[in-house]
């Protein structure tokens, strides 16, 4: 498998699977990230995968063959190098199918007119297409459980709101260019809103706060206005 050792700071060292944000290269970035869950390092702080990368965090004290002739940053490259070449595509397949249910249009997407006017659609299409696309999470970021979800159609492609709004409610899907997302916590942002779901993405008492992870599928499912209100109710009751 090909790739690029790059320094970062006196203990990191960044990991460069590819150039572009493709397919191919979300692979080889997810099949790193399951070898380093499956196999950690004892000298490993963290890993943080993104788009074409992934950084891995280390501690020069845990490095055991450490000499005063051998930098921590070459030694780390130095055991990470016989693992990367060993890897081949389609191994450490940890594919996962997340439904996610989505209440559209209304006041939980209120940009939802706006999307559909801005491609020539009606809401009932921006919805189907919306509702009916092949989409992959890429990384988490930006905000907790953030999810960067790739495969959105360009018929629905719209640009970010002009003014941001400074305050959009977890749980919010929206739309900004070509891309779709799902906010997981309330944060301003300047998506155009046109739906929402009641299923929370962020759940910081959780072993794994974040329900969404590189690598998931995602379905979006419409649901109606009751069925948001009696999941929530759900929900509630019981946390309760």
């Amino acid at each position: 498998m090909d790739y690029l050792f790059h320094p970062l700071g006196d203990n990191a060292v960044i990991i460069e699977l590819g150039e572009d944000i493709n397919l191919e290269t979300h692979q080889k970035v997810n099949m790193v990230t399951t070898l380093f869950d499956e196999q950690p390092f004892e000298w490993m702080i963290e890993y943080v995968p993104a788009f074409t990368t992934v950084t891995v965090f280390y501690d020069p004290l845990k490095i055991s063959d450490f000499s005063s002739h051998t930098l921590p940053y070459d030694y780390v490259c130095g055991q990470l190098k016989p693992l990367l070449e060993s890897l081949k595509i389609g191994e450490f397949s940890s594919e996962r199918i997340v439904e996610i249910p989505v209440c559209y249009g209304g006041e939980l997407g209120p940009d939802l007119e706006y999307v559909a006017e801005y491609n020539g659609l009606t809401p009932e299409e921006v919805i189907h297409i919306h509702s009916s696309g092949d989409y992959l999470v890429y990384m988490i970021g930006f905000a907790p459980g953030f999810p960067y979800i790739g495969g959105m159609s360009e018929k629905i492609a719209t640009p970010r709101r002009e003014s941001p709004r400074l305050k959009i409610p977890a749980g919010s899907v929206g739309i900004a260019g070509k891309q779709t997302g799902i906010y997981p916590i309330e944060t301003p942002g300047g998506w155009q809103l046109i739906g929402r779901t009641p299923i929370k993405l962020f759940r910081p008492d959780d072993k794994s706060p974040s329900l969404l992870k590189a690598g998931d599928k995602i379905r979006f499912k419409p649901i109606t206005i009751e069925e948001y209100k009696q999941w929530k109710e759900d929900v509630s009751d019981k946390n309760h």
